[in-house]
């Protein structure tokens, strides 16, 4: 059958006025949703400083739930601003909800594990056994808390090595939080030779730790025989200061107590010299 060329031109130019008019439409809609993207992620990101610095405003909120509110809202608007972007295209909400639904269905299904991480934030969350900058240890992790977030926990050693633990490990293991209290006992030894005066020595130890200033009151520093040797006696130092001068306070007094010990003329015995064997013949 011939083509008419006439009605084939005509086809043509309708076919081209068409799609001219689709590329027309979606250019708008396409520069639209650009625009709507980085609105969004602006404003996105402004909420999030904005409740951040809002909550600080509350005495005594907890500088952790400060973190995870203002990620919910940013994270909250991100997802609706692209649910908005696909309605810029025609795509109906309805069927954006239900495919959300059947992903986060299969997505739950195949990462368990990361949904058991998220599980264990919310608690860490909600329970609060550490917060940040408080200095824990779990099982093998130890390190000062940086951050908290739904899948894991930043932590950083005392080496300065950063550690991100998932939060299922932290969750299901003990926690020993060194901060929380407040305050630590410091437990500091000395053998001296069991022909010193052994008060003397108490005394000695007692003098350095109610003369410095980081030493609490109360409970008060106690010195006590803590073992006996054949030729030595064990003297403990007992104190408490607060978590954050633990460290610094006991190497000072550990310096302290040797030199104190010097001018007293307390002897601290060294180790028996090793006799050299003798090859039986």
């Amino acid at each position: 059958m011939p083509i008419d060329p006439q009605s084939a031109l005509i086809t043509i130019q309708a076919g081209l006025a068409q799609l001219s008019s689709l590329i027309v439409s979606y250019s708008f809609s396409a520069i639209g949703a650009v625009i709507l993207l980085i609105v969004g992620y602006l404003v996105a990101g402004l909420a999030e400083r904005s409740i951040y610095a809002g909550l600080g405003h509350i005495h005594g909120f907890d500088e952790t739930l400060r973190h995870f509110f203002s990620q919910v809202v940013r994270y909250g608007i991100l997802i609706l601003v692209v649910i908005m972007v696909l309605g810029q295209f025609g795509v109906q909400t309805a069927s954006i909800i239900a495919a959300i639904g059947a992903a986060g269905l299969a997505i739950g299904l195949a990462l368990q594990g990361t949904l058991q991480n998220i599980a264990a934030g919310i608690m860490l969350l909600a329970l609060r056994p550490f917060r940040i900058g408080e200095y824990v240890e779990v099982g093998a992790i130890a390190g000062s808390i940086e951050e908290i977030g739904l899948f894991a926990t930043k932590l950083r050693t005392v080496e300065g090595i950063y550690i991100l633990a998932p939060n299922q490990t932290l969750w299901n293991q003990p926690v020993r939080n060194f901060t929380r209290n407040g305050v630590r006992r410091t437990d500091i030894s000395v053998s001296i030779g069991s022909w010193n005066d052994i008060d003397r020595g108490q005394k000695t130890l007692l003098a350095i730790a109610n003369a410095e200033k980081r030493v609490r009151r109360e409970p008060a520093p106690i010195a006590f025989i803590a073992g006996l040797g054949e030729s030595t006696v064990s003297l403990t130092l007992r104190y408490w200061t607060s978590a954050a001068d633990y460290f610094a306070t006991q190497i000072d007094m550990i310096k302290r107590a040797k030199l104190a010990f010097d001018n007293e003329g307390i002897s601290i015995p060294l180790p028996p010299p090793e006799i050299p064997s003798q090859e039986v013949p």
